[in-house]
């Protein structure tokens, strides 16, 4: 029952059921070979800054970013506001603010307000 054929030019073949080696296609592709300067490092190659207090605000203010449409999800595609999610980065800061007051030094606690500031005066402005 590996082969049934359906109404006119159909015809239906169960794999589980057939002694042929199952053939792998390759994608096709109309592009050619990338340039130099389009090939991108693997993961692993690539050296991620460290994980500390800053750099983690930094990122997820980069987040509310993405979330206010400034940047696209994909090369070429266009940038979507998420206004709420966007809300939800800045809680979080905040939140993060809140919980860590007193435990940071000079910088950080600058750097925390000064994005705090700043994300909340773009979503009131995007809010409009």
């Amino acid at each position: 029952m590996a082969e049934e054929t359906k109404g006119e030019g159909f015809v239906i073949k169960d794999r589980r059921f057939s002694d042929e080696p199952e053939k792998k296609e390759e994608p096709v592709t109309d592009r050619q070979e990338p340039r130099k300067d389009e090939v991108r490092q693997a993961p692993e190659d690539f050296e991620y800054p460290p994980v500390n207090f800053s750099s983690f605000v930094i990122s997820l203010s980069t987040s509310a970013l993405f979330h206010f449409g400034d940047f696209p999800e994909h090369e070429g595609g266009g940038a979507e506001k998420n206004l709420p999610a966007a809300k939800q980065t800045i809680d979080i800061l905040n939140m993060l603010a809140e919980k860590t007051k007193g435990n940071l030094d000079t910088n950080e606690q600058n750097l925390i307000q000064g994005v705090l500031y700043e994300l909340k005066m773009r979503y009131v402005k995007e809010k409009g």
